[in-house]
């Protein structure tokens, strides 16, 4: 089995491509919908965020996401302090996802990640896929998605690495600079060319 990690910046379109693999059947798995789903009640993540971050960014038994976000984010040791407790739990699930997968005789799984590298689970891909887009178009996309100024997407878009970066690692690129509709077909191209066992 294949393991295919799918990664791009904020608004490039790479849920879009996700979303098609996943209709055709292949198992894919959200590593960033993960990392929301280890901050939910029950998660072992929760007893260990409030030794380090306080009781208080509980409320009613339910955890404070932006409280967390505030504390974790404002330093740099508050921010290694939050991965090296949900890091663990997220590498997890996502190999117990790709397990599943290969028991199930999936010939490809893909791991859809906006951090991919340069993460632990880097290494647990055979290959990777990158989904670009132009800045303006990912800052506009990124706008119309989250409701917020062009300004704070920009601001966003500087944060993650960048595209350069992001493409040296990249085995497949899909460039997403016209339609859904175009990406789509590029995805589907670039599936059937992966089942088929072919290097694109």
């Amino acid at each position: 089995m294949m393991t295919l990690g799918i990664t791009g910046r904020s608004g490039c379109g790479k849920s879009t491509v996700t979303a098609y693999f996943s209709g055709r059947g292949i198992p894919c798995a959200d590593a960033d919908r993960i990392a929301r789903d280890v901050l939910a009640p029950g998660s072992p993540c929760l007893a260990p965020l409030e030794a380090a971050f306080g009781a208080d960014i509980f409320v009613g038994g339910q955890l404070n996401r932006r409280l967390l976000a505030d504390r974790a984010f404002s330093t740099p040791a508050g921010t290694k302090k939050l991965t090296e407790i949900t890091h663990p739990e997220i590498v997890r699930r996502v190999l117990a996802a790709q397990t599943a997968a290969r028991q199930a005789g999936s010939p490809l799984f893909c791991v859809d990640g906006a951090v991919l590298i340069g993460s632990a689970f880097e290494q647990a891909c055979d290959r990777i896929l990158v989904v670009t887009a132009p800045f303006d178009i990912s800052v506009a996309r990124i706008c119309a998605r989250d409701g917020i100024s062009a300004e704070m997407a920009a601001r966003r878009l500087h944060a993650q690495m960048a595209e350069p970066a992001l493409l040296e690692k990249a085995d497949y690129i899909l460039r997403n600079d016209s339609t859904a509709a175009a990406l789509t077909a590029q995805a589907a191209a670039l599936l059937d060319l992966l089942l088929k066992g072919t290097k694109a």
